[in-house]
């Protein structure tokens, strides 16, 4: 799924930028929401989330594709025994690292990244404090960073369902419908030939006819 392989790269990129600026790099999942405690412990971190799709605009007059927006989020979190205002400047020791220059840290290595893959460049969004609060007498930091992409998709034609499994390349997002049983369609039919029919004064019959035949594609074909 393109939405995975997003938040995947992003992860990677940031592990990666980031260095030992933070204690870890990686997917949200309810962190913030946990004990007091725990959640000091783990900062400074960042966790990467989806947004989801903040609207969708058609590609073509058959209405059969459509580009969406979708947004992602990085959460940023710090913390600081001396103040909320060193949670958020940075200290004087060299592992107090605040949270704006790690907003600064991110945005500066995600802004116009499509991260090798068929989206559009990361927009940068908007930064929102999430904390600023003191837990357990250190401060906490903590902001959520916003950045905007998109991409392509396309749509099932009308009443039809997703192709089986068999007739699927490896990977295919489709691939999900077929796991759980869900129901399917079969391909269209190859197109094998074309009749042109050559009409003087648009009168039948015709005065002449040609009959192209077109080759049909069995690189896929199991052997």
């Amino acid at each position: 799924m393109i939405v995975t392989q997003i938040e995947n790269a992003i992860i990677g990129r940031l592990k990666q930028g980031l260095g030992q600026l933070v204690r870890e790099v990686k997917s949200y999942s309810g962190e913030l929401d946990g004990e007091a405690a725990n959640v000091i412990r783990q900062l400074p971190a960042v966790w990467v989330t989806f947004g989801g799709i903040q609207g969708s605009e058609l590609l073509s007059t058959a209405r059969n594709k459509w580009r969406d927006r979708a947004r992602f989020v990085v959460i940023v979190g710090t913390r600081n025994v001396r103040s909320d205002e060193a949670s958020r400047h940075g200290g004087a020791a060299h592992s107090e690292v605040g949270s704006y220059p790690l907003v600064y840290a991110v945005r500066r290595l995600l802004g116009r990244q499509d991260l090798g893959l068929p989206v559009d460049f990361l927009m940068p969004g908007a930064v929102r404090t999430l904390f600023n609060t003191a837990l357990q007498n250190q401060a906490m930091s903590v902001f959520a960073c916003e950045f905007d992409t998109r991409f392509d998709q396309s749509a099932l034609d009308n009443g039809k369902f997703p192709l089986a499994a068999a007739d699927l390349p490896a990977g295919h997002d489709d691939l999900i419908f077929s796991d759980y049983s869900a129901a399917s369609s079969s391909p269209d039919p190859d197109w094998l030939t074309t009749n042109l029919n050559y009409l003087l004064g648009g009168k039948e019959p015709p005065a002449a006819q040609d009959i192209i035949s077109h080759q049909r594609d069995t690189s896929n074909d199991e052997s």
